[in-house]
């Protein structure tokens, strides 16, 4: 496979998360490929799902959970996605 930049990664995977996902949990997993983008790889792993959620949610992980629904459906869309980041193009 060619090499791709992060900016590239996340610019395709963006387009699978947008017709995966809801659009609250879409708008947060755009969030989370920003920093991947801008932070590199290491936002991608299960330990950085929280501080991330608190970095958007203001500290309020009540108000991410009502947007974004029970943490296991948080913690499975934070990990589900990520493929999208290493598929090869249709």
């Amino acid at each position: 496979m060619p090499t791709l930049t992060r900016r590239e990664r996340a610019s395709r995977a963006k387009v699978a998360v947008d017709s995966q996902f809801g659009a609250k949990q879409a708008a947060f997993l755009d969030f989370v490929l920003s920093h991947y983008v801008s932070e590199g790889v290491e936002e991608l792993d299960q330990e950085k799902l929280t501080p991330l959620l608190r970095l958007r949610y203001r500290n309020s992980l009540t108000d991410a959970i009502a947007d974004l629904g029970s943490p296991e459906e948080i913690g499975r869309a934070f990990s589900s996605f990520q493929r999208y980041l290493y598929q090869e193009a249709a």
